[in-house]
């Protein structure tokens, strides 16, 4: 039996892919859809990434066939051709991306033979079947990665033992995308490694065709770009390890670690990195004790968010800022085998006891599966209270961090009470941005 989702936190597969390829430097989208679709994504996503533009031939200025009655009673094919001929002519870009919508996939329109029709031409064309009945957001990005690793990465019979690319952060629906990806990519540098995003602002559509010199894949999500991963690895015999996004010194130390062991990187280098790092780090931590531990500035904390990032903000409160998760929930659909993988990631957690993990999809039950789990009013004069308590999760948390007394702060998609631009909370300056936050939230009412 179907069920209402209220006020859902992804958009449709086509969203995803939109959003995908606008952040690729170089390529463009050309959507096969109903007018509409288009305008209605960009509101989504410009409204709940923390108000990021859509840059060059996105948002409202991304190309679409407009499909109507017409094209859906008799085949909407040669009025995509015509849309593709008009863009190449006003667009400046390498790689032209067909994404699909809802209506012209019922129809069976044959989207793949119109991007041949243009690669034989010698266009870059690729097509992608990104229907919202295809998944959402995270499934979108997902399947323009493995189109573009089948038939854009170039083959590279020789493996550069320094170069790894990296993914896993979806643009627009991983808010922080853009500072995360930057951060670790410095770090990894320093190890002595090539790195390749494919989303930074300094590369493009030429980093992404010669991806394949890589000697591994880092994915950033113990569930989304690994289906992605095990395509690239098919395709092009790159082994990838999937690893949690670190947050703060303690996820990232280990974070290096790992990347090190695996591209064989001289023990040396890396804990000389981390050393560095971690002074730096520290440095400034220390300059913010004494208001953190005069204030008692320890909380219970609940954690809302995807699949990516929940265990790794927990893990940063946890082993970084010795807060007390008393929660933490999953709003994604997964399956239960992606529910028991983030079970025993979270299982690894250095402390006493393993944070209540909960998969909820509808914002409206979460704050009462909360409370079956902690009554928020009781009769009794003394019971556990979850006080001082802090609320990491989206802007749809207000309410439910207003009905139990804590503290808020928006770090997960839908963010519309903040404005995101280099801003990332991963890796070492990531940690200093998130406690700087959080510890601006606390003074606030000062």
């Amino acid at each position: 039996m179907s069920q209402v989702i209220e006020r859902p936190r992804a958009s449709c597969a086509l969203g995803g892919a939109v959003a995908t390829i606008t952040a690729l430097r170089d390529a463009a989208p050309v959507i096969h859809a109903s007018a509409g679709c288009g305008g209605n994504i960009f509101n989504t996503l410009y409204g709940g990434s923390g108000y990021q533009g859509a840059g060059y031939c996105g948002g409202l200025a991304v190309p679409s066939s407009n499909v109507t009655e017409r094209e859906i009673l008799f085949g909407g094919e040669e009025r995509l051709v015509e849309q593709i001929e008009t863009t190449r002519q006003v667009i400046d870009a390498k790689l032209f991306a067909i994404l699909s919508g809802c209506m012209t996939e019922i129809i069976g329109d044959d989207i793949a033979s119109v991007a041949r029709r243009f690669q034989s031409a010698g266009d870059t064309v690729i097509a992608v079947q990104t229907g919202g009945f295809n998944g959402n957001a995270y499934g979108g990005y997902g399947l323009v990665l493995e189109t573009l690793f089948r038939d854009v990465v170039l083959p590279a019979p020789q493996k550069e033992m320094n170069r790894i690319n990296l993914w896993g952060l979806v643009p627009g629906q991983d808010p922080f995308w853009r500072g995360d990806l930057l951060e670790l990519k410095r770090l990894l540098r320093r190890l002595g490694l090539q790195v390749t995003t494919f989303f930074s602002h300094d590369e493009g559509l030429d980093d992404l065709r010669h991806a394949g010199r890589a000697a591994a894949n880092i994915v950033l999500s113990p569930v989304y770009g690994v289906q992605a991963a095990e395509v690239f690895q098919a395709e092009h015999g790159t082994p990838y390890l999937p690893l949690e996004t670190p947050i703060g010194p303690t996820a990232t130390a280990d974070f290096l670690r790992q990347v090190g062991r695996r591209l064989n990187v001289p023990e040396e280098t890396v804990a000389t990195v981390i050393r560095e790092e971690q002074a730096e780090y520290y440095h400034f931590v220390e300059r913010v004790a004494d208001f953190y531990t005069d204030t008692d500035q320890q909380h219970h904390a609940v954690v809302v968010g995807n699949a990516t990032m929940t265990i790794p903000l927990t893990r940063f409160l946890t082993e970084d800022l010795g807060w007390l998760p008393e929660f933490v929930v999953v709003t994604d659909p997964l399956p239960a085998e992606q529910q028991e993988r983030l079970r025993q990631n979270l299982a690894t957690l250095r402390y006493h006891r393993t944070p209540q993990l909960l998969f909820e999809t509808d914002t409206t039950e979460i704050p009462q599966r909360l409370a079956r789990h902690w009554p928020i009013y009781k009769e009794a004069k003394y019971h556990r209270r979850l006080s001082p308590a802090f609320v990491l999760g989206s802007s749809l948390e207000r309410d439910l961090a207003s009905t139990i007394g804590a503290k808020h702060l928006s770090v997960s998609f839908p963010i519309t009470n903040r404005v995101v631009l280099h801003r990332g909370y991963a890796g070492y300056r990531g940690g200093l941005h998130l406690l700087e936050d959080l510890l601006n939230v606390a003074a606030a009412g000062r």
